[in-house]
């Protein structure tokens, strides 16, 4: 989509293309209409924004196609630098910033055991499932690479979509599960991609495998270092500065500016920008978000969820109207039989659902058995969720199909043009069906007393006005985080059988004494005029989680 403005401009000239106006004008009235339709829709049990941004989309393209005489369908090209580079970047960032913290902690080798062992199942499944039945179509030349690549982009989930469909307070344990894993899948996808389309499988060995393997561990660990360290360098900025005597818009404006900059450095070192930027968030939350002054809190917290609404209606809005890019379409139409892309569809459909269930139920089992209480472990009923609410495929998987058989978002190649079209048939249908069902599913599955009880057992229980609270209490450890008494370890075997509670004990000493005194944090931040202070920090404790 051509967005560029005019720049060489005449004392009499227009402001600017008419086009581009026109173009960005439509989007930011379309938001407003999906903004007021998910208002009215917001108790339906069925529709969410993202779906409704969906349609809307949709509708707004057919009609532009039939005003336009079935001629300016480039209006609505994907790119591939737009989702990248402005669109993906504050979604997953507010994600980091929001997310409850100790909910996503305890489920992290559950959650890292789903985004990258499972996915490298899913990409497995796909691949192969693609080289045995999509090869048997003949739908033109596609080799070893491109079923590969099929794989990649076929097992990256939307977690997006998964933002709109699943309620972080309702189901906490699902929903730090399923975005969870969608953010590490999302990472691991893109990661398996760049792989597939730098590897020699000319020259396939087992140490080149192995050799994966560390470039794949070594990616995921310095990105998530970068994150980290983008974060406490804000934290510790702003803690030393104190921009919030003077102007609270140098605090926020730093935090936004560090946040998108850990994100750019990733990408530009070739490293994942998505995990960058959520670990980023979550550590930026942690500490930063405590050393700014109040009226910087209420303004990032909020600003920081908008900018990723409006980022997410906006892009389920581009992919609706893109879907409807007439040069692919026509090329499929006088090359294949319509019977013909309905198969290659409903093919890949196929083999997104068995390569889902090819790793969620067997990883649940293995994660189940490390687990001491039944309260712990994930149920058959929760486990079925997880499976159909990581069905859909979304953005992610446009950008990579366009990157794979496009060139500039053009294609001539009716092998190429088939495999877009059918990427964009799977997306609406997978977000579009599943997602409807996504929600009275979980209903039927996990009725609202039992959501209930979900939501006050595993929800972060409350912090403490101050770290200051008494450390010892009759022998016994006290968690600041919860306030109550924790019997310390007196044994390996106890060590073992509560986890859980005892490294997140430590963690919380450890933060305690050295990370927060040198980045901050709430309760750390000595008394300065304009500075943040402990007593404002109740108004807003739903984000210390």
């Amino acid at each position: 989509m051509e967005l560029g403005l005019g720049m060489g401009m005449g004392l009499g000239d227009p402001p600017a293309d008419y086009g581009s106006i026109a173009a960005v004008g439509l989007f930011v009235a379309l938001i407003c209409v999906c903004i007021v339709i998910g208002h009215l829709l917001e108790e339906s049990r069925w529709m969410n924004e993202s779906i409704t941004a969906l349609i809307i989309g949709l509708g707004t393209g057919g009609v532009i196609l039939m005003v336009s005489s079935w001629k300016h369908s480039r209006i609505l090209v994907f790119s591939e630098d737009l989702f990248f580079i402005y669109l993906l970047p504050p979604i997953i960032f507010n994600a980091g910033f929001q997310v409850k913290k100790k909910q996503f902690f305890r489920n992290f080798m559950t959650i890292t055991l789903f985004g990258a062992v499972g996915t490298l199942i899913s990409f497995s499944v796909i691949s192969l499932g693609s080289l045995g039945l999509i090869s048997r179509l003949n739908i033109g030349s596609l080799d070893l690479g491109d079923y590969l690549a099929l794989g990649a982009i076929f097992s990256a989930t939307d977690s997006v979509c998964t933002l709109q469909v699943l309620n972080q307070d309702e189901t906490p344990f699902l929903y730090s599960l399923v975005f969870g894993e969608g953010v590490v899948n999302d990472a691991t996808s893109v990661v398996l991609f760049n792989a597939m389309q730098n590897f020699d499988l000319a020259n396939f060995s087992s140490v080149k495998f192995l050799q994966f393997i560390g470039n794949f561990l070594y990616l995921f660990a310095t990105s998530t270092f970068l994150g980290v360290a983008a974060g406490l360098l804000s934290a510790y900025i702003i803690k030393k500065l104190y921009f919030g005597r003077h102007s609270t818009d140098r605090e926020v404006s730093i935090m936004m500016l560090m946040a998108y900059l850990s994100y750019m450095l990733a990408e530009l070192l070739d490293l994942s920008g998505i995990l960058t930027v959520f670990f980023c968030g979550i550590v930026m939350s942690h500490y930063t978000w405590h050393n700014v002054t109040e009226s910087s809190r209420v303004t990032t917290k909020h600003a920081f969820a908008t900018l990723s609404f409006i980022a997410e209606t906006f892009l389920f809005l581009y992919v609706g109207m893109d879907a409807l890019d007439m040069e692919k379409w026509k090329i499929v139409g006088e090359t294949f039989s319509p019977m013909k892309s309905i198969a290659l569809s409903s093919t890949i459909l196929f083999l997104v659902l068995v390569a889902r269930a090819a790793f969620v139920f067997p990883l649940s089992f293995l994660a189940n058995l490390t687990k001491k209480t039944e309260e712990g472990k994930i149920s058959i009923k929760q486990q079925v969720i997880i499976w159909w609410a990581g069905l859909m495929r979304g953005a992610v998987s446009i950008a990579l199909a366009y990157n794979k058989f496009t060139r500039s978002g053009h294609t001539q190649l009716p092998s190429n043009a088939i495999m877009i079209t059918s990427t964009i048939t799977v997306v609406l249908f997978s977000t579009m069906v599943f997602g409807l069902l996504t929600k009275p599913l979980i209903r039927l599955l996990i009725p609202a007393r039992h959501l209930n009880r979900e939501s006050s057992a595993l929800s972060d229980p409350p912090s403490p006005k101050s770290f200051l609270d008494p450390l010892i209490l009759n022998g016994s450890d006290v968690d600041p985080e919860i306030g109550v008494g924790i019997r310390r370890p007196t044994s390996l075997r106890l060590l073992l059988a509560s986890p859980t509670r005892s490294v997140h004990h430590y963690w919380r000493k450890f933060d305690n004494a050295f990370m927060r005194p040198v980045f901050g944090g709430r309760g750390f931040v000595p008394f300065v005029p304009g500075s943040p202070t402990e007593r404002s920090v109740p108004l807003l404790q739903g984000n210390e989680n």
